[in-house]
């Protein structure tokens, strides 16, 4: 190795972020220091925490691609974003071992998108942004949705981050049927539903988006973050109180019918959105 080529590899890792240091402050992308927490134990077996600079990963073992992954999104991240061209090239997570994470061959031809679940487009350098492009922080997705309506939502939270100056973020996928599918050889489970919980602690108000993942006209609708739990088995937000998660707060994009709405229409019994 050169003089040169050696003081740059010194310069490069001095100016690196500690990343061991700030795997023990990974809580501090959750409310209240607490990350998310997943309530059913055969969702949570083989479960990996990997913190990157900007977002925490729950990654599955079982499913191949994370259960949740958590930002805190503030008005000078979202700022510096949008200054960052985007760019950055997929590529499975070498922090998993192999055989137990997803590979780049596992999405080729199976007709979804590699869908990012912490977008690209909230990260404030190309380091940050490469880091998304991990597979562990990656769901198949319709073409339509990730293009589409998920396009919108994520773009729509981050103006909302602008206009509030401080958001927690959580987003992750659901499986709500019997018979789930998978792509590739490592079989990377196919989800039912995506889904995005926001937290405002300047008003104390949560709410959750939440997508059908299917190949035509996929719907979305507005859910709490109670409903969320009840149905995913993740609740996204431990440290808030009940009572913060038991409504659903006016999210921008769309007057979709909310569940709680829905079931206010049907007496004596509780009917939930379609995951």
């Amino acid at each position: 190795m050169t003089w040169s080529a050696l003081l740059f590899s010194m310069v490069l890792l001095a100016t690196m972020p500690n990343r061991a240091a700030h795997a023990q402050n990974c809580a501090e992308l959750g409310t209240g220091q607490k990350l998310p927490v997943v309530d059913n134990p055969k969702l949570a077996r083989d479960t990996q925490l990997l913190c990157s600079t900007r977002f925490a990963v729950l990654y599955s073992a079982l499913a191949r691609e994370p259960l949740w992954v958590a930002e805190h999104l503030d008005t000078a991240m979202i700022r510096a974003a949008m200054q960052t061209p985007r760019e950055g090239e997929f590529h499975p997570d070498t922090r998993i071992t192999p055989g137990a994470r997803a590979e780049l061959q596992d999405y080729v031809r199976s007709g979804f998108d590699r869908g990012h679940m912490a977008p690209s487009g909230d990260m404030p350098d190309r380091q940050t942004q490469q880091e998304t492009f991990a597979l562990s922080n990656i769901v198949p997705q319709r073409p339509v949705l990730n293009r589409g309506r998920w396009a919108e939502i994520e773009s729509a939270v981050r103006n909302l981050a602008l206009r509030t100056g401080n958001l927690y973020v959580v987003t992750g996928p659901a499986f709500h049927s019997s018979r789930l599918s998978a792509i590739g050889a490592d079989r990377v489970l196919v989800p039912t539903s995506t889904w995005k919980a926001v937290y405002d602690p300047r008003r104390q108000q949560s709410g959750v988006y939440v997508c059908h993942n299917v190949a035509r006209s996929p719907g979305c609708s507005h859910v709490s973050v109670a409903e969320l739990t009840h149905i995913t088995g993740v609740d996204p937000f431990p440290a808030l109180p009940a009572s913060a998660k038991q409504t659903c707060m006016a999210l921008p994009l769309g007057h979709a019918r909310t569940a709680t709405k829905h079931a206010r229409r049907r007496s004596k019994r509780r009917v939930y959105y379609r995951w």
